[in-house]
């Protein structure tokens, strides 16, 4: 398929394919008048290539997570385990940051609340 066609059946733009390619992350052969052309496999690649930057993963991780998708490499697989291990890591503390800011706006929404109801006290 064209990458328009891919486009249109993962709702990735054109441009971000060309990007995911660019980094590897989806892969292309060339038809003769320099067309790239996609095989139906590569739909669920771009989904799992979005799933992981929705996560928040940077593309140097993802493209060294995907060769273990469709990998019998113990070496590819460990490397990819200890890769996943660490962004879930990261992705955790990043949540109880996040955790934490809202309980400070939590705490200045509540004295603002206070002030706006003629309490006086002001964050």
């Amino acid at each position: 398929m064209r990458i328009g066609e891919l486009a249109r059946k993962t709702g990735v733009s054109a441009r971000s394919l060309r990007y995911y390619e660019q980094q590897g992350l989806v892969r292309s052969t060339r038809s003769a008048g320099g067309q790239r052309q996609y095989l139906a496999t590569e739909v669920e690649r771009v989904e799992l290539v979005r799933r992981l930057f929705g996560a928040g993963l940077p593309s140097k991780v993802i493209a060294r997570l995907l060769p273990c998708v469709h990998s019998d490499d113990a070496a590819v697989i460990e490397d990819a385990f200890t890769t996943m291990v660490g962004e879930r890591d990261r992705l955790t503390a990043d949540i109880a940051r996040l955790a934490d800011a809202r309980d400070a706006l939590d705490v200045l929404i509540e004295a603002n609340t206070r002030y706006r109801q003629g309490e006086g006290v002001s964050c």
